[in-house]
């Protein structure tokens, strides 16, 4: 390829002087963006909506951990079990944030750069539909022949003003926007509709933003916490009442609603013996007393997939089981203990285990590990079991250690384990005496003279025994997560605004429509109907012929 000296020097009379295509060696260059330049560069990628598409894209993708993997916020007892069952594999995934994965650092920069591009995306598109709403439709071509949907027709006699007079309101009935263009011995109409069809779009995505931004700042008030009450207990809802709480940055101590809850019975029923389903339970439900600050009081259920919302909290059934009532005296017969321990299932006869950890009132501390049995049965190997979830044969068994519990230092230890490393072993295993085993009401001797263990029976005075039994002989306990979002509404909102404004943007159709009347000379009227769709309107031809019709028709009449 050859260049001109007056291609090189601007000097062509057809260009503009300050252009030039190639150096003097004839090599094209482009001149450097410079900071500025790279910085314009990368907004506009940004801001387009390929990579919003991208990026939307990414955030579904980013979201799927969190259905594999437990969340602190959500399952903190999951995490706990999942780290106990992969200790190897618990600091890697602990480290990428897979626990914590909707407030981890890659997801947060997904989220925030999707926030970034959608609203990069959306204000030049508001800016460019407010003035297409304040324009006019477009003047009526000279040659609506040429369009692909056009009809000509002949009318003998008429007004040609008259009849395009007579267009123009039907258009408008039908909702279109119309503008006269007279001129050149010609009348017309120009018609336009379906701008609701952009609105739409554009609300779409904005409700997209106002649910990413209800989620981010409703995160950040929200608090989700955990907590175990027994019958007859009473949960007051503070930090320091919870098992386990998970909160947002910006809520204070003070944010929870001072009220108590009180769990007055768990009901739960069991498919009998020989019906199909024999030992499944069937409706749960905790049974709570809602207490006011004022004194005032309330009474309510917790059910399955039927939460209980007070004070903007809603309070979730997330499992239960029983919690057996265990009195540990001293040598002397003190009370050093007595307490209703809740015993967490290990299956779905609910064979349960529990830790009872004795501080003070002993030579040394004591730790107990036992098995509860709600209906207890032995296996060949001599092992027990329990073969049905309701309590038709409580057994308690316990092995007890002494020593030292390692909570004196200060380091946490979960309630529910015992660790008895360093701690010698009195009942059970390798001991030679066998482990601890009692009925409700029962008492048994610890080992060395130590003192004594109960299991009491806690069915109610008034009980009449021929239809209770051992029915209320064990407490039971739920284990409720409360959890607080001011932000669901908002983002039910907007998701409620989006579907609306995609279905204005997939079934509105843009359409423009022009009818034009031209006076033949001999008192007849030539009529020209044409459409124009934007985008694919496969009713467009349809939509021509039936204006034609009926605007032909009133004219007739």
């Amino acid at each position: 390829m050859s260049y001109s000296r007056s291609d090189l020097d601007g000097t062509d009379p057809k260009r503009p002087s300050d252009h030039i295509d190639a150096d003097e060696r004839g090599e094209i260059t482009s001149p450097k963006l410079g900071v500025v330049g790279w910085l314009r560069w990368g907004w506009r990628q940004l801001t387009s909506m390929r990579t919003a598409i991208v990026l939307l894209l990414l955030l579904a993708i980013a979201a799927i951990p969190g259905s594999i993997f437990p969340q602190r916020m959500a399952n903190p007892n999951g995490v706990t079990q999942w780290k106990s069952d992969n200790p190897d594999l618990y600091p890697l995934v602990d480290n990428l944030q897979l626990f914590d994965v909707y407030q981890s650092v890659w997801f947060s920069a997904i989220y925030l750069l999707l926030f970034v591009s959608l609203i990069g995306c959306i204000i030049p598109r508001i800016k460019h539909h407010a003035k297409a709403l304040r324009t006019l439709p477009p003047r009526t071509p000279v040659r609506l022949s040429r369009l692909a949907d056009y009809r000509d027709e002949h009318v003998a006699e008429g007004d040609a003003e008259a009849a395009v007079d007579a267009a123009q309101a039907q258009l408008k009935k039908q909702g279109y926007r119309v503008t006269r263009y007279d001129g050149r011995g010609a009348f017309s109409v120009s018609a336009e509709r379906g701008y609701a069809r952009e609105t739409g779009n554009l609300l779409f995505h904005i409700s997209l933003v106002g649910v990413l931004l209800s989620v981010g700042l409703g995160n950040q008030f929200a608090y989700t916490g955990q907590a175990v009450i027994t019958e007859g207990e009473t949960f007051v809802n503070s930090l320091l009442n919870y098992s386990s709480m998970n909160q947002g940055r910006l809520v204070g101590d003070d944010a929870l609603a001072p009220y108590a809850m009180t769990l007055d019975s768990f009901d739960v029923n069991y498919v009998p013996y020989g019906e199909a389903g024999t030992g499944q339970a069937g409706d749960f439900s905790a049974n709570v007393t809602i207490t006011e600050p004022d004194g005032s009081t309330s009474e309510d259920s917790v059910r399955v997939n039927h939460p209980l919302h007070v004070h903007n909290d809603s309070v979730y059934l997330l499992g239960n089981g029983y919690a057996p009532k265990i009195t540990v005296r001293n040598a002397d017969g003190d009370v050093v203990y007595s307490q209703a321990v809740p015993f967490l299932p290990q299956d779905s006869n609910l064979t349960s285990l529990g830790v009872v950890k004795v501080t003070d009132g002993m030579p040394e501390q004591l730790g107990m590990v036992g098995f509860f049995y709600p209906t207890q049965s032995e296996l060949d190997t001599g092992a027990m079991t329990s073969i049905f979830g309701d309590l038709l044969n409580p057994v308690l068994t316990l092995n007890v250690y002494e020593g030292d519990l390692g909570i004196d230092d200060g380091t946490p230890r979960s309630v529910y384990t015992l660790d008895p490393t360093g701690m010698d072993q009195l009942t059970g295993g390798d001991t030679g005496i066998d482990s601890l085993e009692l009925s409700p009401g029962d008492t048994v001797d610890l080992p060395n003279g130590l003192g004594t263990v109960t299991f009491d029976d806690v069915t109610p005075d008034d009980a009449d025994p021929s239809t209770v039994g051992y029915t209320e002989s064990v407490a039971r306990f739920a284990s409720l997560q409360v959890h607080h979002d001011v932000s669901a509404l908002w983002v039910l909102t907007f998701a409620v605004l989006g579907v609306l404004g995609l279905a204005s943007a997939f079934f509105i159709p843009r359409r423009r429509m022009w009818v034009k009347a031209t006076p033949d000379g001999s008192g007849g009227v030539r009529l020209e109907y044409a459409g124009l769709a934007r985008g694919e309107d496969p009713a467009i031809r349809d939509v021509v012929d039936k204006l034609a019709d009926s605007h032909l028709s009133s004219l007739s009449h």
